[in-house]
C-alpha cells in the first residue's frame, strides 16, 4: 500500500474541499426549498426522511475527495489520469447542476434528466478512475449506489406529480 506524502496532503484537502464545495452550490437550491416547494409534492413510499441527506451527500462528497486525490496523486502525465480527472470534473458539474434543476428551477422533469445523465457519468468516472486506482473507482460505488436510489425517487416523483 502507498503511502501519503507530506506533499500530498495538500491534493487531499484540495480534493475533499472540492467535492464539499459542490455539495454547498446544491445547498444553496436544495435548502430553501425543502420547506416550501418539496413539501408539497407526492412522495414513493420509499423516500428516506429528509434528515437522512445531508449526512449521506457530506459523506459521499468525502469518499468522491478521496478517489479524486488517489487519482490526482499518479500525476497528470501517468496515462488516463487525465481523461479520468476531466470525466469526474464533469460529473461533478453535473451533480450540482441537478439540485439546480430538481429544487432551484422546481423541476423533477429537468432533475430526472440531469440525474440520467450524472449516472451514466458516474459510471465513466468509476471505470475511468478504477484503470488508473483500483481503489478510486471502488471508493465511487457507494457514490453510484445512492445516485441510483435518488434517480428513482426523482423518476418516482415526476410520475406522481404529472
Amino acid at each position: 500500500m502507498t503511502r501519503i506524502k507530506a506533499q500530498d496532503v495538500g491534493k487531499l484537502v484540495a480534493s475533499i474541499a472540492l467535492c464539499q464545495l459542490a455539495g454547498v452550490i446544491g445547498s444553496i437550491f436544495t435548502v430553501p426549498a425543502i420547506r416550501t416547494w418539496y413539501v408539497t409534492l407526492k412522495k414513493p413510499f420509499f423516500t428516506p426522511p429528509n434528515w437522512v441527506f445531508s449526512p449521506v451527500w457530506i459523506t459521499l462528497y468525502c469518499l468522491m475527495g478521496i478517489s479524486l486525490f488517489l487519482v490526482w496523486r499518479k500525476g497528470v502525465r501517468t496515462p488516463g489520469v487525465k481523461e479520468a480527472l476531466l470525466i469526474f470534473a464533469i460529473q461533478l458539474i453535473l451533480n450540482a447542476l441537478w439540485s439546480i434543476a430538481f429544487f432551484g428551477f422546481k423541476s423533477p422533469l429537468a432533475g430526472l434528466v440531469v440525474i440520467i445523465i450524472l449516472w451514466v457519468t458516474i459510471l465513466f468516472t468509476i471505470i475511468s478512475f478504477a484503470k488508473v486506482s483500483r481503489a478510486a473507482g471502488l471508493i465511487l460505488i457507494p457514490y453510484i449506489v445512492w445516485v441510483t436510489i435518488a434517480s428513482a425517487l426523482n423518476a418516482s416523483i415526476f410520475f406522481l406529480n404529472m
